[in-house]
């Protein structure tokens, strides 16, 4: 087998310090030799595969299942490298996201057994090392046949299978948990090494790990830099550290171990890092050099509080950040791709800044997926997108023997310190419904004092990680919880800790019942949809484009979701006439649900301070909670989140048990707002208005404000509510508001006007009032606006926020009359 050679440009080096980055081509083939291919890294074994025809895309059809073979075997993965002569110290190999059981070999001699995903490794390899030329091997184990060896093995059940949508026990891995299969994933198990993959000559010591730790005062900012670094041998250090336009050279002497440094600098008039939509994103850099390795950071000065202090209900649970309350909005993040190759920065920033561009300024890295990359926290800093960031627990038990709790230890430590530093990571929160799940498995059911103790031994450990290496964040024990030591079922609980609201979705209950509960943070609830016609075309063939077909059932993970999402429409749409305009309306009926969640918890505000709705990214072309679509998307979801997320808005707020509704308003900006308010009545027909109320507001950023109270009797029959409003500080805007069903209100399907005034401008306009005047293109991009509403004879201009001109041959519009 011809593996690549790394030839390392050693001039270009700094004096004495060597390291070699062994990222690239490297060859692949299973443990019988078959298969052999290249398999670029970082990558995954799946998708080199696929780049050479030895498998079809998993992703297409069925194949799913025709690929499961491939994690059923042992891998190898090889490259040479070339070593110069006369470099002196320890030789350190490092190898970050090793997915996941991996034996390493270096020269033929087995230098490490690895098992978690989710740590970084580094390895002394200067025994194994020689000057020319050397091959590394990193073989990578079959994980489905150790997990289910580890499951049975335990020594009481660990129950992992709720729902019959995971293929193995992964929850005795160190992996991705959804690896194996989630209620909106395919089970692949992917095996390869996704990090770094470094091999460095250390004279004496290197970085560990960088802390920043922020004192804030009435004479500025105190920044206290600690540079951790490991001693490979008894020596003297170069160490500079920089910050603020300060440089502070240090020569020291190392004994061999962990040493720790200390660099204190003031900031007098500090710049501060908000989240998006209260102030801008300064970082200030920050270059720490040992022996001639540069390592940087980016530091947002910031306070941060997670706030849960009794008041009239019961615990607020509120972020505060540089002395201000902020109400989360945002959505819950998966990984990128069910095929960790193709996670890469230019798959990620556009979805997260799809997520600001929609007025988000959260994301909640879920806790059965990944630790993000530092791309990813980059982007976060950058756009002001705080992280609520879980421990990677969720839905299963887990064990609490010494070596599993020795190995979750380390990788909890090292993730809360590699991610210290960062502005936009709000808190740490211990897993994933685990709490839940103390009562959905027979087991854990049958002696829930086992399992509560189990669990506990966990979550404990976890806690403490954060404390002794974060404690200026807080530490949640769980999502959802009711707080530190309180181990009740909060699923429904809504006077304090955060909230799953999932009986609208699991329970088939309808929209109106989000209404029934008024959190204090909304950390998990969802709709599905399809996604478009065009995403459904990249994965079946034309006879499987029907709703009950084999591959449509393939691509839905929730076992009767389909089925859920064709039920519900019925109950607020004319049902649609063909598979495409099916499609079309499952979009609107997501939105519309979330809308109705939204609007109504934001109306609440200060008692609710959260909504983070589930979900904003898919894995692959599949029917989810999504509201952006494998590929980027944009569903109809997102598009009205960039409304029920505005800044400031005024929507309608049902009473339930009256036939009538509040008109409330709501404003996250940090100045006040004074609105001008009117509320019509609108003929649906002729587009005939008159007022039912109009007033002007003066908004806080501390509450919302109900500013009338109408009768749904003052609403004709063939009316609909719109509520506008301006105001000197904001854009305006408009909702709309009806008060009885979308099937029950007759609307003309006359085609809307549609003309395209550039590559970048289109312009439309109706002849009768449309609703979810819907722009599409099988083009990459979005428009920007969409899914809006129509009065007859209204035109709107609007951009197209593609990178390519539009194609008149491909662009076409839709509204909600035409799909009956």
């Amino acid at each position: 087998m011809n593996a690549s050679t790394l030839a390392p440009n050693a001039s270009a080096l700094p004096v004495g310090v060597l390291t070699l980055d062994l990222a690239g081509l490297w060859q692949l083939a299973d443990s019988e030799g078959q298969h052999a291919c290249a398999i670029p890294i970082p990558g995954d074994v799946h998708s080199a595969l696929l780049a050479t025809g030895a498998i079809p895309d998993p992703y297409f059809g069925a194949n799913e299942h025709v690929v499961q073979w491939v994690a059923h075997r042992d891998w190898e993965l090889r490259r040479s490298f070339e070593v110069p002569t006369g470099a002196i110290g320890r030789w350190v190999l490092t190898l970050d996201q090793v997915d996941c059981l991996a034996s390493v070999w270096l020269n033929g001699e087995k230098v490490a057994a690895l098992e978690n995903q989710f740590r970084r490794h580094r390895l002394d390899v200067t025994a194994q090392l020689r000057a020319g030329t050397n091959e590394l091997m990193v073989v990578l184990h079959d994980a489905f046949a150790e997990a289910h060896k580890r499951h049975d093995a335990h020594r009481f059940p660990l129950p992992w299978d709720f729902n019959g949508d995971r293929k193995a026990p992964v929850n005795l891995l160190r992996k991705t948990q959804c690896a194996a299969g989630w209620d909106w994933n395919l089970s692949l198990m992917p095996l390869g090494l996704y990090g770094e993959v470094q091999l460095q000559c250390v004279p004496v010591a290197q970085v560990e790990h960088i802390a920043v730790h922020q004192t804030h005062g009435a004479q500025g900012v105190e920044v206290v830099v600690e540079v951790d670094t490991r001693v490979a041998q008894a020596g003297v250090a170069q160490l500079v550290v920089r910050f603020n336009g300060e440089e502070r050279p240090v020569q020291f002497h190392l004994a061999p171990g962990q040493t720790q440094h200390r660099e204190t600098f003031v900031v007098s008039s500090p710049e501060l890092w908000w989240p998006a939509g209260q102030g801008a994103q300064p970082l200030y850099p920050l270059e720490v050099v040992l022996d001639g390795v540069l390592h940087t950071r980016r530091v947002g000065l910031r306070t941060m509080e997670l706030v849960t202090e009794p008041d009239e209900v019961g615990t607020t649970m509120k972020l505060r950040v540089n002395g201000r309350d902020i109400f989360a909005k945002g959505a819950n993040w998966i990984p990128a791709d069910a095929l960790p190759g193709r996670i890469t920065e230019a798959a990620v920033r556009p979805l997260l800044e799809s997520a600001r561009d929609a007025h988000m300024n959260m994301i909640r890295v879920w806790g059965g997926g990944n630790y993000e990359t530092e791309f990813f926290y980059d982007l976060c800093d950058e756009l002001g997108l705080l992280v609520w960031q879980d421990f990677m627990f969720s839905c299963m038990h887990y064990p609490s023997t010494k070596d599993f709790l020795a190995e979750v230890k380390q990788e909890a430590v090292y993730q809360v310190r590699r991610l210290q530093h960062r502005a936009c990571v709000a808190l740490w929160c211990g897993d994933n419904e685990i709490i839940g799940a103390l009562g959905w498995y027979d087991d854990a059911k049958a002696n829930r004092d086992r399992y509560l103790v189990n669990y506990d031994r966990l979550n404990r450990l976890l806690g403490e990680a954060v404390e002794d290496h974060d404690p200026a964040r807080r530490f949640w024990p769980s999502s959802p919880s009711l707080g530190e030591l309180d181990f009740a079922d909060g699923w429904h609980c809504d006077t304090r800790g955060d909230l799953h609201f999932w009986d609208v979705w699991h329970s088939a209950k309808p929209f109106e019942h989000y209404r029934t509960v008024k959190p204090r943070f909304a950390s998990e609830f969802g709709f599905q949809s399809f996604p478009s016609s065009y995403t459904v075309e990249s994965f079946t063939e034309p006879e499987d484009r029907n709703v009950s077909s084999r591959v449509m059932e393939v691509h839905q993970r929730n076992k009767g979701g389909n089925a859920r999402i064709v039920e519900t429409m019925t109950r607020y749409f004319r049902f649609p006439r063909d598979f495409d305009q099916l499609i079309y309306v499952s979009q609107i009926q997501q939105a519309l649900a979330m809308q109705t969640a939204i609007d109504s918890w934001r109306s609440l505000k200060p008692r609710c301070m959260g909504t983070l709705y589930w979900q904003l990214n898919d894995t692959w072309p599949v029917a989810s909670w999504s509201s952006i679509e494998y590929g980027g998307r944009w569903k109809v979801l997102q598009y009205l989140a960039r409304n029920f997320y505005a800044p400031v808005s005024v929507v309608a707020v049902p009473q339930d048990g009256e036939a009538k509704f509040a008109v409330v308003a709501v404003s996250d900006e940090p100045q006040d707002q004074a609105l001008q308010v009117q509320v019509v009545a609108v003929q649906v027909h002729t587009g005939a208005e008159r007022t039912l109320w109009s007033g002007s507001a003066t908004l806080t950023l501390e509450a919302a404000q109900t500013l009338a109270v109408l009768d749904d009797a003052h609403v004709g029959a063939e009316e609909f509510v719109q509520i506008r409003w301006r105001g000197a500080g904001t854009p305006g805007g408009c909702r709309d508001h009806l008060v009885r069903p979308y099937k029950d209100t007759t609307m003309a399907a006359a085609p809307v006007a549609l003309m395209l005034v550039d590559g970048h401008t289109v312009r439309v306009e109706s002849p009768q009032t449309s609703f979810f005047v819907w722009l599409e293109t099988p083009q990459e991009g979005r428009f920007e606006d969409n899914a809006f509403t129509l009065l007859p004879g209204q035109t709107r201009t609007l951009r197209w926020l593609g990178a390519e001109a539009l194609d008149a041959a491909t662009l076409r519009v839709r509204h909600l009359a035409q799909s009956a």
